[in-house]
């Protein structure tokens, strides 16, 4: 059976995107039994048609910027077409660092389920809604699943993108349900099987730096958050005013990084030439040299 990591990343994300597939193989005990494959947003036309464009998000409109921090989440839902509709797929976000053997998810028993990954939300009650940075997909169960069709969908606001990543329009009986260690939200434990750094203003390898992503409206819990967050990027652009990226409050997951991000410019997986392009474009913090020397080497 064919078994492939998908990492959808864009260029803001790109060292934490090689991180994250370094991550894969270090921690598998049969790294050989799955390949890895990026999915770079400047490689899909169908995402660069839409710049600029109002699309459906939150039951409000929302305009499409490649440049966000988060530009790469429509490719979530290529790996099934991909894989020619056969084997299994995982996808995850490229802030995502796999602490255990992720083979163990590829092994799971799906129980029929075309798809799994962990509730978004703590509250069970609520509607379907489903995290979908990290997905194991069987693919041969997902033949309806079109990420180009169901993109151009937003912009015509038949599709809400929020619906969208939550999976709320995907039939409940193709929908499973792994543990919540296999995406843990910014909390690393001794269970923890899959670390996402995924509050985005502590990234740890951003802190400092200019925020550069367009922030939640939350419309049912603060209404007129949307109008001024609209009204300031209008007047003064997009990320104008919002502040800097914050320190991790865990230092153990700054140092979970960083020692990663060590071993990669040891073993030439990222050079020091990169890092340096990614701190001039304001990618990556311009210490992150400086912690990588004073980061202890990772004991396991």
């Amino acid at each position: 059976m064919k078994k492939r990591v998908y990492i959808h990343t864009n260029e803001k994300q790109w060292v934490g995107a090689l991180v994250a597939a370094y991550a894969l193989k270090r921690n598998s005990a049969n790294p050989d039994a799955f390949s890895i494959e990026f999915l770079q947003v400047k490689d899909f036309d169908f995402l660069k048609r839409k710049e600029g464009q109002p699309f459906l998000r939150g039951g409000t409109t929302r305009i499409w910027h490649l440049d966000d921090l988060q530009s790469f989440t429509p490719l979530r839902f290529l790996p099934p077409k991909l894989m020619g509709y056969e084997g299994r797929a995982i996808v995850i976000d490229p802030d995502i660092f796999a602490v255990g053997d992720i083979n163990e998810l590829f092994d799971r028993d799906m129980q029929g389920k075309g798809v799994m990954g962990r509730h978004r939300s703590k509250n069970r009650e609520k509607g379907q809604c489903v995290a979908t940075s990290v997905m194991l997909m069987d693919c041969a169960r997902l033949r309806h699943w079109d990420a180009e069709k169901e993109f151009d969908e937003l912009f015509r606001f038949e599709r809400d993108y929020k619906a969208w990543m939550c999976l709320r329009d995907e039939s409940p009986e193709n929908v499973g349900y792994f543990e919540d260690e296999w995406n843990d939200f910014d909390r690393l434990t001794d269970k923890t099987r899959m670390l996402h750094n995924t509050k985005r203003r502590t990234q740890p390898w951003k802190t400092g730096l200019p925020v550069d992503f367009t922030p939640a409206d939350k419309l049912r819990k603060y209404p007129l958050l949307g109008f001024f967050n609209r009204l300031r990027a209008g007047l003064f652009g997009e990320y104008a005013l919002l502040g800097r990226y914050h320190a991790h409050p865990d230092k153990n997951q700054e140092r979970f990084f960083f020692g990663l991000l060590k071993e990669c410019l040891e073993q030439g997986i990222v050079s020091e030439s990169l890092l340096h392009d990614e701190m001039q474009k304001n990618h990556v913090r311009h210490d992150a040299l400086k912690l990588v020397e004073r980061t202890p080497p990772l004991t396991a």
